[in-house]
């Protein structure tokens, strides 16, 4: 058997102190944007609804009006997506009214979309008046003349303004400038952009597109798409603040289904049912138009840059991985040393993109270029803390080091108010604008698998069951704590995840024989906590609360049925309607069973590990049970399961012995018997 160069008390004691430190130096604080708190006492009178309106239009050149608008007012890059790949101007318009996503009658009935469409403005008691300014033709001076009657008459107006086309047709520059000129003329009836007597006006770009045949670019679909930008929203009860929201709790950013509570709370009106959104707030920033510029452009571009950022640097793991994989390079002991380091450091990015955006990459004249000298300047100065320091003696070290350190950098972001990661690689992404704080199901599982790595490589030196029952408790408590808070992850499914995963870990190194009813605990107890965190939540004010004290509203509403069924089924949507996440999860089911069978199916080295470190068994068990248990209670498991493996497939190969490692491991067990 090798000598433990880490046999001595003290550099145990060191191993075991260097992984608390980064496992426990957690931020429990997470402070959010500091919206302002007195609500505008003005009503929205009027709203402006246009599409196809970014925030690399307005210029004081070529849309003056929209200048005078925006200079006056909050301003904030708007998600419009809807249960359609590509948003249209009608369906924003129905959610302009009905507070959901999308065309109701069209929507799938699993959505959670009551139908038919309850037009929402019917509850503010005002008379509400809508005027069509887009059609083919001269507008008619009629048509101002009327915004500013029903304005004098106390009526609520809603203007259709022309809309844009898409970025590439050479009519957009006219269009523009006619949707600039409409603007213009709107607010000249009313005294003009800067009268102080302006009502309180909302600017709105409801879709992406609007296309003349609609019907032909809706399509449902599992997830939203990328390829369209975030739009223009303005409010004239800000002035010179960045717009946000309870719903998406980030400075700058705000989401379509915010509009219909903005209006209705201005007016102190309350909607029929349960709407998803939160009214607008404003957040003080000094240059909110450059902000909501700077969110529109990192977010249309990281895509696209995301994968030669990430995907350069994984090469090197790759290498890594095959020399430690083919018997022939890894018996040469140099070489297996730089595959092992090579391995270890691969998954770094994972974490490390979750803070490009310090970095304006987007701004740069090649973005794709830019973020990746982003992300690996941050990869290399944590590649020399994972190789350089007194773990790298041991073969176990520097993964263990690498995956406490991608725990503890996800763990921190969401702990810190997730002001990182919108529009960063892997990072929640305002246009498809499924969440836009805490912990996304990739992310926690990131930090299960990575957590489950770091307490595998340090039950190498941590031997006594009762300290590895202490170490599996006191990171499982951490990831918990941050996962659930709603100040921090935010995330309903990761509670029902963690408890059972790291119980099920604390039993097996305990000592401790699994029976039924610990598993049923556990399950239990997991259900217990995070129901109880959401009513915590709940009592809360509605625009603080998270995705967590939503779940009690919807549960009060007699809705947790359809929400069950519509996450079950968006689950099995993406597992079957993406042929690569089909692959990825064919290859973990058989990645399950092959890790837990290291004897039948004669993976020597793998069988070597757990004669060597017996741990590591059960660490690999409570893997195979967090991946499957995540998956089953998150309504995007697929992309839980893909974070997990990737992490594995990285770190396992750097943790095996060596053939030679293996034989001398066969050799002492003969030997024993």
């Amino acid at each position: 058997m090798p000598q433990d160069l880490l046999a001595t008390t003290p550099r145990r004691l060191l191993f075991g102190l260097l992984l608390a430190a980064l496992l426990l130096g957690l931020p429990i604080a997470a402070p959010g944007p500091s919206a302002s708190a007195d609500e505008p006492d003005d009503p929205v009178r009027l709203v402006i609804a246009t599409a196809g309106l970014t925030w690399e239009d307005i210029d004081p050149e070529t849309t003056p009006h929209l200048q005078c608008l925006a200079d006056r007012s909050g301003a904030g890059a708007m998600n419009t997506t809807s249960t359609s790949v590509v948003s249209t101007k009608r369906q924003g318009l129905e959610t302009l009214h009905s507070g959901y996503r999308g065309l109701a009658q069209e929507a799938p009935r699993t959505s959670g979309i009551p139908t038919p469409a309850t037009d929402q403005w019917a509850q503010l008691g005002v008379t509400v008046s809508s005027v069509e300014l887009d059609g083919p033709g001269p507008l008619s001076e009629t048509a101002y003349s009327e915004i500013a009657d029903a304005l004098d008459a106390g009526d609520l107006v809603e203007v259709i303004a022309p809309s844009l086309p898409d970025a590439d047709d050479p009519a957009r520059e006219q269009s523009l400038a006619d949707l600039d000129g409409v603007v213009g003329r709107t607010l000249e009836e009313l005294g003009g952009c800067d009268a102080t007597a302006l009502p309180r006006t909302l600017l709105v770009s409801v879709a992406a597109t609007d296309p003349q045949h609609p019907e032909s670019a809706e399509h449902p679909g599992a997830v939203a798409s990328r390829t369209v930008g975030l739009q223009v929203a303005l409010d004239t009860a800000f002035p010179g603040q960045a717009l946000t929201s309870g719903a998406t709790k980030q400075t700058g950013v705000v989401v379509l289904t915010d509009v219909l509570p903005t209006i209705l709370t201005s007016h102190d009106a309350t909607a029929d049912g349960l709407i998803p959104g939160q009214p607008f707030r404003g957040t003080a920033h000094a240059d909110p138009q450059q902000l909501a510029l700077d969110r529109s452009q990192a977010a249309a571009q990281v895509d696209a840059a995301t994968v030669p950022a990430l995907g350069s640097w994984f090469v090197l793991g790759v290498i890594g991985i095959v020399i430690l994989l083919v018997p022939a390079l890894v018996r040469k002991p140099r070489l297996a040393a730089v595959g092992r380091a090579l391995a270890a450091i691969a998954p770094l990015p994972l974490a490390v993109g979750l803070f490009a955006s310090l970095v304006p990459w987007w701004r740069a004249e090649s973005p794709a270029l830019a973020l990746t000298g982003v992300i690996w300047a941050g990869c290399a100065l944590l590649s020399v803390l994972v190789l350089a320091g007194p773990w790298r003696h041991h073969r176990l070290g520097p993964v263990g080091v690498s995956a406490a350190l991608i725990a503890l950098l996800i763990l921190g972001e969401s702990a810190t108010g997730s002001r990182f990661q919108l529009s960063s690689p892997l990072g929640a992404q305002p246009i498809s604008g499924g969440r836009f704080y805490g912990l996304s199901n990739h992310l926690f599982g990131m930090v299960l698998a990575a957590s489950l790595v770091a307490l595998l490589c340090l039950f190498a030196v941590v031997r006594t069951p009762r300290a590895r029952t202490v170490w599996t408790v006191v990171v499982g408590s951490l990831v918990a704590i941050v996962c659930v808070a709603p100040s921090m992850g935010a995330d309903f499914g990761s509670m029902l995840a963690t408890i059972p995963t790291f119980g099920l870990l604390a039993l097996l190194v305990s000592g401790i024989r699994p029976r039924p009813w610990h598993v049923l605990a556990l399950g239990a107890g997991g259900a217990v906590a995070v129901l109880g965190v959401s009513f915590l939540d709940w009592l809360r004010p509605a625009e603080e609360r998270t995705h967590l004290g939503r779940f009690i509203d919807e549960l009060l509403s007699g809705e947790l049925v359809s929400v069950v069924i519509r996450k079950l089924s968006q689950n099995i949507a993406m597992t079957t309607g993406y042929p690569a996440l089909a692959v990825v999860m064919g290859v973990a089911v058989i990645a399950s069973i092959a890790i837990l069978m290291p004897g039948r199916l004669r993976w020597r080295r793998l069988a070597a590990l757990d004669a060597e470190h017996p741990a590591s068994y059960p660490v690999r068990v409570a893997l195979v049970a967090g991946a499957w248990i995540g998956y089953a209670v998150n309504d995007t498991g697929p992309v839980l399961i893909a974070a997990m493996l990737g992490i594995w497939l990285c770190h396992l190969p750097a943790v095996l012995p060596t053939p030679q490692e293996a034989d001398e491991v066969e050799r002492r067990d003969r030997a024993v018997a």
